[in-house]
């Protein structure tokens, strides 16, 4: 299992990081390498709440299903995606820090097939380098739209 713990400092009210991590709707427009999403279920927010994310990568379109499985408001919400042998399970936490807000995203990834087992640990650096920028850009929407 590998895990990934990002965290950002967020000049915005909790409301709108919140918002911004737990609705697809704005996270797409926050993240510029999300280029489409498709609602697989009928509810768009909250648990239950089933999606692709179609996303571009070095050039290619990528697609993922994912799946809120918590969301409890302005304290956290937890997506799960179960792709290609993994088990990716994020969890976006906020909380109010003095003036600002932070907002903690931890990523498990747990493989259950072998090919899976063996190229993760390789690809996990770039993982943790887009999540950054996705993070990255989380922080610019908020304080820009505040």
């Amino acid at each position: 299992m590998a895990e990934i713990t990002l965290v950002r400092s967020i000049n915005a009210p909790i409301d709108m990081v919140f918002k911004t991590v737990a609705d697809i709707g704005n996270f797409s427009k926050a993240i510029p390498g999300i280029v489409k999403v498709e609602f697989l279920s009928e509810q768009q927010s909250g648990v239950g709440t089933r999606f692709y994310e179609t996303r571009l990568m070095k050039g290619k379109e990528a697609s993922t299903e994912l799946e809120v499985t918590e969301y409890i408001e302005n304290e956290h919400v937890r997506i799960v995606s179960d792709t290609h042998g993994t088990v990716w399970d994020t969890i976006f936490t906020v909380e109010p820090a003095g003036e600002s807000v932070k907002l903690e995203m931890t990523m498990d990834a747990r493989a259950y097939k072998l090919m899976p087992k063996l190229m993760n640990p390789l690809v996990m650096k770039m993982i943790s380098n887009a999540i950054e920028s996705d993070m990255d850009s989380v922080k610019h929407y908020c304080e820009t739209r505040g």
